[in-house]
């Protein structure tokens, strides 16, 4: 399941285009972009489930859910910085 942008989303709820037309130099920073952050996501959740699963089976209940909640705020801060260097592609072409 691809995650949209909160760009994309604001675009599908408000029926609209971009304003903005992309370079191809743009839409291929954005694509780098995406690829780059999808690795430091992935990464972090590899790291980090592991872990998360032997807490869990040892009965470490409350270290697996600090790791858990480890790993969502990592993975929050990771798509806002996504997000925040997206948009300064964009702008930059305005």
């Amino acid at each position: 399941m691809a995650l949209k942008s909160a760009w994309e989303l604001a675009l599908q709820r408000t029926g609209g285009q971009p304003s903005v037309k992309l370079t191809d130099a743009q839409k291929a920073k954005l694509a780098e972009l995406d690829k780059i952050y999808t690795a430091k996501i992935a990464q972090e959740e590899l790291t980090l489930q592991p872990k998360i699963a032997e807490a869990r089976a040892a009965g470490e209940d409350e270290s697996a859910q600090k790791l858990e909640e480890q790993l969502q705020t990592m993975l929050g801060r990771l798509r806002r910085k996504l997000e925040e260097e997206k948009e300064a592609v964009r702008q930059k072409g305005s």
